[in-house]
């Protein structure tokens, strides 16, 4: 995530100027063949990420629910970058102890000179060479769970099945452009139409998603899909910084029945809210998007509590895992410390 700045004027530029998404310069993708020059092998790659980040979160909830644990080690970003960009200060000797270095844009460097855009998360990055491979936060989700299959953990849930792909396909388009982006758009908006504009068309989505929620458990299908994991990052924020920070403030999550006991289940399901890091992910948006909040003020609330409430979404039947199995514990080194979680 660069949250669409474009690599000028850095954090003090949020709010200052148009809105735009900026697209993945580096679009190799890592599969089974390795037709880009990247096959997939087990330890050969980093993930790197921002607990922060919601494109980031995606590849997180999907690493843990295919089990790719051993296959894919995993860097975590501070959640205050600088305008240099995202920082490893969050380990010792404020360098990454596999890749050696201390800013994510190193690894962008060593691939490429002068690239456009800024620099983002999810990233992948090839240990032996530091270079980045991908920053397309849209297809590396999809190819963990297609191209990287004799890897996954026994038991691991399809959550990308054939036979469900186009409509998948359509419904996160529908969640992108509303939902995922349309937060962004209301709170990068520069004048009052096209805040407007933006802020209506994400309360529209969610009522659509609304209605389709309240009498099915997921998205698409009977179990959890890539659709679940797209919509669920931007869901579990949307209380803690889009409400206020981004100013999409129609009503709250937590006032929407369907909404707020979907996201609870999903919380509560293993591989979702033990990769949710409420700490990082205000201290970024409140600290880091300095044109919308000056002060950098990180307010105290929401109340986290009712994250683990029950949420009812049993009955509406559905399997999580389908015929697989949930992911074994969180390990040691990747649990969210105590002040990231309710």
């Amino acid at each position: 995530m660069s949250d669409g700045d474009d690599g000028n004027g850095g954090n003090r530029s949020y709010g200052h100027k148009a809105f735009k998404r900026s697209k993945s310069h580096f679009a190799d993708r890592i599969t089974a063949d390795g037709r880009d020059g990247w096959p997939v092998a087990a330890g050969r790659y980093r993930l790197v990420v921002s607990r922060a980040c919601p494109w980031a979160s995606r590849a997180l909830v999907s690493r843990r629910l295919l089990g790719l644990e051993d296959a894919l080690s995993l860097a975590v970003v501070d959640p205050i970058q600088d305008d240099r960009s995202w920082r490893f200060t969050l380990d010792p000797g404020d360098r990454d102890p596999v890749l050696g270095i201390r800013h994510l844009s190193e690894a962008y460097d060593r691939r490429e000179s002068g690239y456009p855009g800024g620099v983002s998360v999810p990233a992948v990055v090839d240990v032996p060479s530091g270079e980045l491979v991908t920053n397309d936060y849209q297809r590396i989700t999809l190819d963990l769970a297609t191209e990287w299959k004799d890897l996954h953990r026994p038991g691991a849930p399809d959550l990308y099945p054939r036979a469900l792909r186009d409509e998948i396909d359509t419904v996160t388009a529908e969640v992108y452009e509303d939902v995922n982006n349309g937060v962004y758009r209301a709170g990068f908006a520069t004048g009052q139409q096209e805040y407007e504009a933006a802020c209506e068309g994400v309360f529209r989505r969610l009522d659509l998603l609304t209605e389709r929620l309240a009498r099915q458990r997921y998205l698409v299908g009977d179990t959890i899909t890539e659709a679940d994991i797209r919509l669920f990052t931007t869901l579990v924020r949307f209380d803690a910084v889009y409400h206020g920070h981004f100013k999409c403030n129609r009503w709250k999550l937590a006032e929407n029945p369907v909404l707020w006991a979907y996201a609870r289940d999903l919380y509560q399901t293993p591989g979702f809210g033990d990769t949710v890091d409420f700490d990082h992910i205000k201290r970024h948006y409140y600290q880091v998007h300095t044109g919308i909040n000056p002060t950098g003020i990180v307010p105290l609330g929401p109340d986290l509590s009712g994250w683990l409430t029950p949420h009812g979404r049993e009955e509406l039947g559905g399997r999580p895992f389908g015929e697989g199995t949930p992911p074994g514990p969180v390990r040691e080194a990747e649990r969210i410390p105590p002040r990231g979680r309710p």
